[in-house]
């Protein structure tokens, strides 16, 4: 007797800028589709502009998922994205419609092919002690006692990166046991879609394009009003969550709005730390991501995941 298929779960993915939102709707217009939005910034309301979010006319265009679920003072993790992720994809299958996930945040996207939770429960006066002596005694500090709890070494933990330097110690001193251990059991477990067959799609073009597109993409957000919109955003407290307040486009325009900055250097900066992340989302999909199609932006007739 055959078994029936996996489910499958398209995911279209790309750089900042590359054409993503244009692309996925045409696609789920085409198939049926309902969308399922994998991109960290769009969950928090109110952040536009500075996000290139679909417009509201856009978003009528096709079901949209994990858009405008929080304020952007509330801290978005990808354990809560998870968990809603799966849901909408669960209430899409049931409708008998497909799905196409959407975004280029790697953290996120990764949550569709690999573990994301280890499980290890963390005890909130531990995660403020270690808060607490980042911010007194900054990162070194902190390292220096994970090299001590893991003779054997750190892996490839980014050391430079402060937030994950306190996730990793504070795994270790809750679990008792080195990087290394928890690192094996972690890629043992299964993704939360392992049921499901995953088709991958990667959108790119080639640099001397793109940078055209950064460029008028950054242009059209401060024309469209990105500093009054942070400005808002401001007054509602976007500080709160440091994780959007320092998102591209956000943090130069709170700088500007704190006298660091002319108004004038707003295009040139946003459009220089644009340019950086591309540099980096791109280095992340040809390292990270599974086997994949990828299609040029230029190439409209192209079929994104081979149908």
């Amino acid at each position: 007797m055959a078994m029936n298929p996996k489910p499958c779960l398209h995911v279209l993915t790309g750089p900042t800028a590359s054409g993503k939102t244009a692309r996925a709707l045409d696609w789920a217009e085409r198939h049926g589709a309902e969308i399922v939005s994998c991109d960290s910034l769009l969950f928090y309301r109110g952040m536009d502009i500075g996000t290139a979010k679909p417009t509201p006319a856009e978003l009528a265009r096709v079901p949209h998922h994990l858009i405008d679920v929080v304020e952007p003072r509330e801290r978005y993790d990808v354990q809560r994205y998870v968990a809603a992720a799966r849901a909408a994809v669960d209430a899409i299958v049931a409708r008998g419609r497909p799905v196409l996930v959407v975004g280029g945040s790697g953290f996120y996207l990764r949550s569709f092919f690999a573990p994301m939770s280890d499980g290890i429960e963390i005890d909130p006066a531990l995660r403020a002690e270690l808060e607490a002596r980042l911010a007194a005694e900054g990162p070194a500090a902190l390292v220096a006692e994970l090299r001590v709890l893991n003779p054997a070494g750190l892996g490839a933990l980014d050391t430079e990166n402060p937030r994950r330097v306190v996730r990793a110690l504070e795994r270790c001193r809750a679990s008792g046991r080195q990087l290394a251990e928890l690192a094996a059991e972690f890629a043992a477990k299964p993704s939360a879609f392992a049921d499901f067959e995953v088709r991958l799609a990667r959108l790119d073009c080639v640099s001397e394009i793109l940078e055209r597109r950064i460029v008028a993409r950054v242009r059209t957000m401060l024309a469209s009003g990105l500093v009054d919109e942070v400005r808002r955003l401001d007054a509602a407290g976007l500080r709160e969550n440091p994780s959007a307040a320092q998102a591209i486009g956000y943090r130069e325009v709170l700088d500007y709005l704190d006298g660091k900055k002319p108004l004038v250097a707003l295009e040139g900066e946003i459009v220089r730390n644009t340019r950086a992340l591309v540099k980096k989302q791109r280095t992340w999909f040809r390292t990270q991501l599974p086997a994949h199609r990828v299609v040029e932006t230029a190439d409209a007739d192209a079929a994104l995941f081979g149908e």
